[in-house]
């Protein structure tokens, strides 16, 4: 045990790290597994996670400079293949591989990347059909976003000329492909809207494969569109291609040809438009003649048969015939009160007291009262006889 040489912690850590180091069997290794305990730290920008299968599982970290290089996020249970060394974390006593590369297992990159920005963009309501605005029908400027020396910015010139050559076309050239062509893309678009450059812009290019299409597909140019105050008309590559700008986009068009036709209205098809116009414009002023005609004719005839001096007579000769009718009515009424008030008079007549008193009947009475029995005098009392004419006071003798 004397004759052992004792190691620090740190000192078996630091050789057993230079022995995997030294190893070239480990300087590059490449590994197939599924991402778990992913982490991304926030301060450095390294990655951490376990790489595991089956049957066992490794700590792996990828820093910085080497993640900066993906294109897709690594993310909980994907299966990747990865290109790395194997080395040992001094500090945690830890083998670890220190990934350089990393690539999604069974589907491309690019594929992955697209996708996972797309469903993020999508969720922050990046292509909303609501923040999409409309194509002006007639621009006056129309801006243009792509390689000075491709196809495409050729194909869309002559067919704005072509179509509507009142049109200014407004040339911003930018690179479409390679590092830093989506920071110019993104840049000639917040040019034309602060300078207020075009009513619409056409954003760009011919076809090629994902890779070259790749600056279409960056975040910084899908925002770009978003906040575009202009609307935009993506046109990126062939019919069958989409990339991210395309669902950004105000209009997607399937080619620069295809989207400089969708800019302009033709020059052409206004004519005929216009023609169709005028025709519509005096079919139409020619049946308002006519209908109006019509209507003049039906009014006549209707004043005639309303005319105000026929409705007055018969109005006059309505109001003789109820005056006529009024005036029988009052006659007959008035016939009928009067043979009643005689009836009335008659009936009167017989009960009236004076015709009685004429035929010889007296009215006795006492005290005001009338007297109609004997029993209701006694001798000595006075009495009053009323006559025909005149009256009698007298007093009862018996």
């Amino acid at each position: 045990m004397a004759d052992s040489l004792v190691l620090s912690v740190s000192a078996l850590n630091r050789y057993v790290k230079s022995v995997l180091d030294g190893d070239i069997n480990l300087k590059t290794v490449f590994v197939k597994g599924q991402i778990s305990n992913f982490k991304a730290h926030f301060g450095s920008g390294h990655y951490y996670m376990t790489i595991k299968d089956e049957k066992a599982q490794i700590r792996a970290a990828m820093f910085k400079n080497a993640n900066s290089r993906l294109k897709f996020m690594p993310e909980n249970d994907m299966s990747v293949i990865i290109r790395g060394r194997v080395t040992l974390y001094e500090q945690g006593g830890e083998y670890q591989l220190v990934i350089e590369d990393m690539q999604p297992d069974g589907t491309g990159a690019l594929a992955l990347a697209f996708e996972q920005l797309k469903q993020r963009l999508e969720k922050a309501e990046i292509f909303a059909e609501g923040h999409k605005k409309p194509i002006p029908q007639f621009p006056g400027k129309v801006g243009v976003i792509t390689s000075a020396s491709g196809a495409a910015v050729r194909d869309i010139i002559n067919i704005v000329e072509r179509r509507y050559p009142v049109c200014e076309i407004v040339l911003y050239p930018v690179s479409v492909q390679g590092e830093g062509s989506a920071r110019q893309i993104a840049e000639a678009l917040d040019y034309m809207n602060k300078n207020k450059s075009a009513d619409v812009i056409i954003v760009g290019r011919g076809g090629g494969s994902i890779e070259d299409l790749w600056s279409f597909n960056e975040e910084e140019v899908a925002l770009a569109v978003y906040n575009s105050e202009i609307p935009v008309i993506s046109a990126v590559g062939h019919e069958t291609d989409f990339t991210i700008c395309d669902f950004a986009a105000d209009l997607r068009a399937p080619t620069p040809s295809a989207a400089a036709e969708l800019a302009v209205p033709s020059a052409e098809d206004m004519l005929e438009y216009f023609y169709q116009m005028k025709n519509r414009f005096y079919r139409s002023i020619d049946a308002g003649i006519s209908q109006r005609e019509s209507k003049v004719n039906l009014y006549s005839l209707s004043l005639k048969k309303n005319c105000p001096a026929d409705h007055i007579e018969s109005l006059m000769q309505r109001i003789d015939s109820l005056y006529s009718a009024i005036k029988s009515n009052a006659e007959f009424g008035m016939k009928n009160r009067e043979s009643r008030l005689r009836e009335l008079v008659t009936k009167l007549s017989l009960q009236n007291p004076a015709g009685i008193l004429a035929k010889g009947y007296s009215v006795v009475t006492k005290g005001g009262k009338t007297v109609t029995r004997s029993d209701e005098v006694s001798a000595g009392d006075k009495l009053d006889i009323r006559l025909n004419e005149g009256s009698i006071k007298c007093e009862v003798i018996q």
